[in-house]
């Protein structure tokens, strides 16, 4: 290989690196040429790694998950929709995999929330929950979350790790706004009363 092409394998790798997930999309598919997705597999690999680890706490579990999920991005790539971030939908995707595979486990206990209800329980949320939460030490944390129940543990990873808004979620979820935000409150309460349990004196 000429030095010229060295030149140009190395800028066009570094222009890769730099370009949105919008522009490696819409290139892959305009072109299929692979560099464009495995630009984006590269860029999200570990995070995706990371999310189904917090969730499913297998390792070997989780990298048959990161496979089948980068597989269903690709041949559900056509279908994202430029009016969210392309992160939203993957960690969605990511999201309602790792729900699948514990709900096909049979350790997924599912419950049904009035929205009228719960939109009437919510007209004054607490955030003091909230803060003791983000005080609690991440090691702590982890054996809180792996001693509350997979759904609850679920949605927590997707507001605090996931940074996902409530809005994101209930897309996600297909559950409205107010529901999530009861789902949310239950699940802050229940991790503030293993904590106490766990580590109160």
């Amino acid at each position: 290989m000429g030095l010229i092409s060295i030149f140009r394998a190395i800028f066009n790798k570094l222009s890769f690196a730099k370009a949105s997930d919008e522009t490696l999309i819409s290139e892959y598919l305009l072109t299929q040429e692979n560099k464009y997705f495995d630009t984006l597999y590269n860029r999200y690999k570990d995070k995706i790694y990371g999310k189904c680890l917090s969730m499913l706490s297998d390792p070997e579990l989780c990298q048959d998950a990161l496979q089948d999920i980068f597989i269903k991005v690709l041949l559900n790539l056509s279908t994202f929709k430029k009016d969210s971030k392309f992160s939203t939908w993957l960690y969605s995707i990511t999201y309602n995999y790792c729900i699948d595979v514990i709900r096909k486990d049979g350790k997924l206990m599912t419950d049904s929330i009035d929205d009228t209800k719960a939109g009437n329980q919510l007209a004054d949320i607490n955030n003091i929950e909230e803060q003791k939460l983000l005080e609690i030490k991440v090691e702590r944390l982890d054996k809180i979350l792996d001693a509350i129940p997979v759904k609850d543990k679920s949605i927590l990873i997707m507001k605090y790790q996931g940074d996902l808004s409530v809005r994101e979620i209930s897309d996600m979820l297909g559950k409205s706004e107010s529901a999530v935000k009861m789902i949310l409150k239950r699940a802050k309460e229940k991790s503030l009363r293993i904590y106490d349990e766990m580590y109160t004196e």
